[in-house]
Parts: C-alpha cells; structure tokens; sequence
C-alpha cells in the first residue's frame, strides 16, 4: 500500500491526497493498493500540477499495524503525527486507532540497538 503526501504551501502543514483533494489527517488519506499503481501515479502528477498549492508531494510505503495501515519509514510516521510527538498536542489529540497504530508501528524502518555517534576530528 501507498499514501500520496506533501506540505501545504500556505502553512507547511503535512497533507494526505484524498480523491483529489488534500487532507491534514493521515485517517483520511486515500491508499493506493498495487492493482491501483496507475491511479497512484496518477494523483500524483495531478497534485504536482498544483503547485500553488502543496510543495513536492510524493508517495510514501506502507506497512500493516493491527487492522490499520502506518507509513513503512519512522520519518514518515512522525510527519503523519503532526508537529509534536506529544499525545497531547497537534494531530495526536484526537486519539483513535490510527494514531495509535502509528505511535506504536514496527517495520523494517524503525531503529533497533544502539546508534554509534560518529566522532569529529
């Protein structure tokens, strides 16, 4: 699965593609299955004809979280969140399902371990 993203222009809010128009909500964004590579490929070259109106959208993987869908990459997750990661702020507020599957997704994107810092000379 497929999710068509951007940030509005005016505000820099993240967007999801919904039918032809843009939403804030991760929830509410159209998904585009393999079988609708074509209808995919399609919004986007319809939403790249808006430039006035979103900047560079483009499409994100997806990965199964319980009986929803969450972006495959944790930088995407955090975007889908909205401009806080904390529950009670931005996107998160309105709790459900959804932003529960994307706070607690795992795939093959999210960091595992420790991470070695790389040391300046």
């Amino acid at each position: 699965m497929r999710a068509l993203t951007a940030n509005r222009l005016v505000d820099g809010e993240v967007v999801f593609w919904n039918h032809g128009r843009w939403v804030e909500r991760f929830a509410d964004a159209q998904l585009f299955g393999e079988a609708d590579a074509e209808a995919a490929e399609a919004a986007e070259g319809h939403a790249k004809a808006q430039p006035t109106v979103v900047v560079e959208p483009y499409l994100i993987d997806l990965v199964e979280a319980g009986d929803v869908w969450a972006p495959l990459s944790y930088r995407e997750r955090l975007r889908a969140l909205g401009p806080t990661n904390h529950h009670d702020h931005g996107k998160q507020i309105e709790g459900g399902a959804v932003v529960e599957a994307l706070l607690h997704a795992s795939g093959a994107a999210r960091s595992k371990g420790r991470v070695d810092l790389i040391k300046r000379k």
